[in-house]
């Protein structure tokens, strides 16, 4: 985690005082044989300009050491007080308290995503991540993007994401999924390799600009690739030929109907509608959602699913439906 020059000054000047108290204590027993109150009193008083008892006669390295102790001790802790004044003006201390609140929440965070990257294409998944209230931690090098995030509401780290240390502070140990969402597709291979070597059994899903970049995200260990630029040109061409279908997709993405959606229902294996069909769930005309798909567990996604396909413990079902309608079917079935 990166820190504020002027919190690496502070810590510089507090170390630095700590180092001076301590010759100085050691000092003063050597040099007059003080006992080790005797010489923390002296360091004290010293170090505060509240005054100084009187040196003896003819001690002259009494003296000089005194000197020294009173040069160097008061100029570093006027160089800390100066520091301190300093963050108050420019707000550091705050920021400072609101990191360690951060880091606080994401140490007790579990099954997360990590954005790494909140420039336009993290922000905007932030928002969805946030939308649908997926817990989250974005990370990006860049004090500015990582206070926008911050004023959102969202929580956020000044940090590199391709270091393994920012990704440990983000809690990859803990988390569920890694975005890596770059606008340099070298970075973005270079978080993967990072994250998959930190965690394994990690889903990633890596950004690229270039086609040939996709190759080397899959190789590098990613377990999606998204290319903006040919989804876009892709997307541009299905609303030239197919714009019915393209208009349909946009309703459940919530682009034109906030309140339709595709959503994916897990079922837990205690579920009643485990061991039911299709038919049987009675999904839509109970509830006026549509089964787009089933994927049953260690299986391949089945699109339009039968009406007697059967539903089993940790199935994924992809519906479609209103967003109020999907999550009354959440609650009345606990998923």
């Amino acid at each position: 985690m990166t820190h504020s020059p002027a919190i690496k000054r502070l810590r510089i000047g507090l170390v630095t005082l700590v180092l001076l108290f301590l010759v100085g204590v050691v000092g003063y027993q050597l040099i007059s044989e003080m006992s080790l109150l005797e010489s923390i009193y002296m360091v004290v008083i010293t170090f505060s300009t509240v005054g100084n008892r009187e040196i003896p006669k003819g001690d002259p390295p009494l003296a000089m050491f005194t000197i020294l102790m009173i040069v160097f001790g008061v100029s570093t802790t006027l160089y800390i007080v100066g520091v301190f004044v300093q963050m108050m003006v420019e707000g550091e201390i705050n920021r400072a308290i609101g990191q360690r609140r951060v880091t606080y929440e994401i140490e007790r965070l579990s099954d997360h995503v990590i954005v790494c990257g909140f420039g336009r294409t993290g922000e905007l998944l932030a928002a969805e991540l946030a939308k649908h209230k997926k817990t989250f931690v974005a990370i990006d090098n860049d004090p500015e993007r990582i206070n926008e995030a911050a004023d959102q509401g969202y929580l956020a780290l000044t940090d590199d994401a391709t270091q393994e240390d920012a990704l440990i502070n983000a809690g990859i140990h803990r988390a569920a999924t890694v975005v890596a969402a770059l606008p340099s597709d070298a970075e973005n291979v270079f978080i993967t390799l990072t994250a998959r070597n930190l965690e394994p059994d990690l889903q990633i899903i890596a950004r690229g600009d270039l086609q040939s970049t996709e190759k080397k995200l899959l190789q590098a260990g990613a377990n999606r690739v998204v290319l903006p630029a040919a989804t876009g040109a892709t997307r541009m061409a299905a609303m030239i030929t197919r714009p019915s279908a393209v208009e349909l997709i946009e309703l459940a993405a919530g682009r034109h109907m906030t309140e339709v959606e595709i959503d994916e229902l897990h079922m837990p294996a205690d579920s009643p509608l485990v061991g039911r069909t299709v038919r049987d769930a009675q999904l839509r005309s109970r509830h006026g959602l549509l089964i787009v798909a089933v994927r049953n567990a260690g299986k391949a996604l089945e699109f339009n699913p039968d009406a007697d396909t059967v539903l089993g413990a940790h199935d994924a079902v992809m519906v479609m439906g209103r967003a109020t309608d999907i999550e009354r079917f959440r609650k009345e079935y606990g998923i």
